[in-house]
């Protein structure tokens, strides 16, 4: 029985996660960087951290000298 065949990315459509970093809800598909890409399919697949959360921790990080 293979589970990834019977989930489609449809099912994913209305997810919502809550970033670890900042701690507000919003939608996976958009709001989230996909970090396995052979298996868009999962919820699992997406970060936990949101792409806002995390273009700021970058750009802080290499900033500082």
């Amino acid at each position: 029985m293979d589970l990834d065949s019977q989930i489609s990315l449809d099912n994913l459509l209305f997810v919502e996660r809550r970033c670890r970093s900042c701690g507000e809800h919003k939608n996976l598909l958009e709001d989230f960087y996909i970090m396995r890409r052979s298996k868009p399919s999962l919820a699992s697949s997406y970060a936990y951290e949101c792409k806002e959360c995390t273009i700021k921790r970058i750009t802080d990080k290499r900033s500082k000298p």
